[in-house]
């Protein structure tokens, strides 16, 4: 939902009426940033407000206020929610019918949007929130099913990704197995055979980020992508994305920051899906406990217990050299701030392009979905971060192996230590900052290929009497 709403206000700027459709619980976690995107409109330019459309959220037997991942906590409530999930087509159609827009840019697990669409003569554009890479190496494991043929059960198995411009290994356990997940298997060649078909695909990315996947996209997939990223870059609203207003300790933490030397503060977040075992936490906090940095660490809601995973010793560090943080962080302001030197994150590709944006190299952590792909992307091609070794694609709901306290403290000191390694990995981060920050300026290759996109669909527009 932040980087929908950060696109909105991206295409806005450029003369173009944009309209959010979502749910109530959904609206409420961007209203405040389509308000202020709005008021920052009606001093400086003369684009078009943005309108939030609220529709319900279908009546499946989910909890009031359950519409989206993170409230899900079973694997009955998430059954619930994908049937939620298709019954957003009638509104969607109704909208449709009654707005006739000249384009629509759908979350790609709408997969049924692409019908929808064309029913009513309207261009699809598909977004899923990910990298071109990513999304190039779903494209081969769908295509290829590399886990069903390895011929081998073992979880360690190394399990190559043909058909890609380099040469991509997983871990077999790192990746989806459609024998054990059949109907996540179907959903997924679902939302890729219908992202397939449509107008074009739309990325929170940048040429100069991934330039070979968009090649491999474009060209030898024949699918159509515009990389219009980093959005985030684009925002009015980097002080509070995803929040209705500054948290408490969003304050403290900039002031804390504020009195470490540069470089010298490791940030620790890893988003709002993923769930750590009270064992988990504890080697997290032994790591960074070993690792002798100062650290800004976000736990999030579910870590509320302290005495389940906090070790001895732990507690009379903070205030000196650590900050907790519970709930919702000020991430794009930390992670731009001179005293944070590493990230170490989930490789959600938010969290991830928000990094790359700033500079920051990363200690990847991945759960699941994209996140693999993700980390493959940072550790082996762009070599800007070093993994933990983490090894099972669970959800929050499934159990994983716990990676010792030692290992994490060794990779923050692969990107935050003394050696030629970690400031060679610092050096290639900046660098490529820069070049993303480049990206969204005037004349930048995501401002040029949103103004093509523009273009494009102005064109069709007239030529079909629109």
């Amino acid at each position: 939902m932040i980087p929908t709403a950060d696109m909105a206000a991206l295409f806005a700027s450029r003369g173009v009426k944009c309209t959010i459709l979502t749910t109530p619980v959904n609206a409420a976690v961007i209203r405040a940033a389509v308000d202020r995107a709005n008021a920052g409109f009606l001093l400086g330019t003369t684009a078009p407000p943005i309108d939030l459309f609220v529709i319900p959220f279908p009546d499946v037997g989910l909890p009031p206020g359950v519409e989206s991942g993170p409230a899900l906590n079973s694997q009955d409530d998430r059954d619930k929610f994908f049937h939620a999930i298709q019954l957003l087509r009638d509104p969607f159609d109704a909208f449709l019918a009654s707005h006739r827009p000249d384009a629509v840019v759908a979350d790609s697990f709408f997969s049924w949007s692409v019908d929808a669409a064309a029913a009513h003569g309207v261009p699809r554009l598909a977004f899923l929130g990910t990298s071109l890479f990513a999304r190039a190496c779903s494209d081969s494991m769908l295509r290829n099913d590399p886990v069903g043929s390895a011929g081998s059960d073992d979880p360690d198995a190394v399990v190559a990704l043909p058909g890609l411009p380099h040469r991509v290994e997983l871990r077999r356990s790192q990746m989806m197995d459609p024998r054990k997940r059949p109907e996540h298997w179907t959903f997924f060649q679902r939302v890729n055979d219908a992202d397939a078909q449509s107008f074009g695909e739309v990325f929170n990315s940048f040429r100069d980020l991934e330039p070979e996947y968009l090649d491999h996209y474009t060209v030898t997939l024949g699918r159509r992508a515009w990389l219009v990223g980093p959005v985030a870059l684009a925002s009015k609203d980097v002080a509070v994305r995803g929040a209705s207003e500054l948290s408490p300790d969003a304050d403290a933490c900039l002031k804390w920051l504020d009195t470490k030397p540069d470089g010298s503060v490791v940030y620790v977040s890893f988003g709002t899906l993923a769930h750590f075992s009270p064992a988990e936490l504890r080697e997290l906090a032994r790591g960074l406990h070993l690792s002798g940095k100062n650290f800004v660490w976000v736990v999030g809601a579910a870590a509320a217990d302290d005495a389940e995973w906090m070790p001895d010793g732990f507690a009379e560090m903070l205030g000196d050299r650590g900050l907790i943080i519970r709930g919702w962080a000020p991430q794009m302001l930390v992670l731009s701030h001179a005293a944070v030197g590493g990230f170490v994150t989930h490789c959600g590709w938010n969290s991830t392009l928000e990094a790359v944006s700033a500079g920051v190299p990363m200690v990847t952590w991945p759960r699941c979905a994209d996140q693999f792909y993700n980390e493959k992307l940072v550790v082996d091609l762009l070599k800007v971060g070093t993994g933990v070794g983490s090894a099972d694609y669970a959800s929050k709901l499934e159990e994983r192996r716990v990676i010792a306290g030692e290992v994490v403290a060794e990779a923050i000191g692969k990107i935050m230590g003394d050696g030629e390694e970690a400031a060679a990995v610092r050096e290639r981060a900046r660098v490529l900052g820069e070049k993303a920050r480049r990206a969204v300026e005037k004349g930048g290759s995501s401002y040029d290929d949103v103004g093509r996109l523009v273009d494009e669909l102005m064109a069709r527009r007239s030529s079909v009497g629109v």
